[in-house]
């Protein structure tokens, strides 16, 4: 089935993202499960480029803003411009801010103001949550 786009979102039916996820990029972008950290692809990444949505590719973070923060997960002191849209997760008996993509609105992971400056935020995401495309040389 051809994407539909809507108000400038991804519409899907939960099947459709069931087809086209793997069931561990199911369960974090659509149910809002989290990886175990150091267990993500991009955690320990270095190479210049763009980290995407792995859902609908929509670019979400600069390689430049990526840090090791030590949590295993990969941090990133600041998104792209209207990339990520945030909302309150008050899960597991605390409260916390969800970070989830404007596109599709896929689960991507939390932001914390524990971060380093510019920003003093650290937007710690879910490495399977995310595709990654280099720089062109």
């Amino acid at each position: 089935m051809a994407e539909k786009i809507e108000n400038n979102k991804v519409q899907k039916t939960e099947e459709e993202w069931r087809q086209e996820l793997t069931p561990e990029q199911y369960h974090i972008l659509r149910e809002k499960g989290t990886e175990r950290a150091f267990t993500g692809e991009y955690a320990h990444t270095k190479t210049p480029g763009v980290y995407l949505c792995a859902a609908c590719g929509q670019e979400l973070f600069a390689s430049g803003t990526k840090y090791d923060s030590g949590s295993g997960w990969p941090s990133f002191y600041e998104p792209m411009d209207g990339a990520v849209e945030t909302s309150t997760d008050r899960s597991f008996f605390m409260t916390r801010t969800e970070v989830h993509c404007q596109k599709c609105g896929g689960h991507l992971g939390h932001v914390f103001d524990d971060g380093p400056q510019p920003t003093g935020q650290r937007y710690c995401m879910n490495g399977c949550a995310l595709d990654f495309k280099p720089d062109e040389k």
